[in-house]
């Protein structure tokens, strides 16, 4: 919040991460755990992925920004959580335990 409101934060920019670096099977592996579930990541190829654009009526130009998120380009830690909230940033396994404790993925 204080990145918000702050003086001085004007012009800033927050790359927020975690505390370490996930894949989507690394996702999948870590909501497996917490829901009790199995949960899978199934890749596609860019060209499966504008497809299935298609079928939902969106632009394929999507699928250039799903290439720039697998592609490892952006891959990497980054020290905006502690600059903008004054504190480390949670790890995924917290967040996920914490959320399925709550019952939000039960069906």
């Amino acid at each position: 919040m204080a990145a918000l409101v702050e003086d001085g934060r004007a012009g800033q920019v927050y790359e927020l991460t975690g505390p370490r670096l996930l894949s989507f099977g690394d996702v999948a592996a870590e909501l497996s755990e917490a829901t009790g579930r199995e949960v899978r990541f199934t890749p596609v190829t860019v060209e499966e992925y504008r497809k299935v654009l298609a079928g939902a009526g969106l632009p394929g130009e999507f699928a250039d920004l799903f290439t720039m998120i697998l592609d490892g380009r952006n891959a990497h830690l980054s020290d905006g959580v502690r600059r903008a909230l004054g504190r480390a940033p949670r790890d995924f396994a917290g967040f996920a335990r914490d959320a399925a404790a709550t019952g939000v993925w039960n069906t």
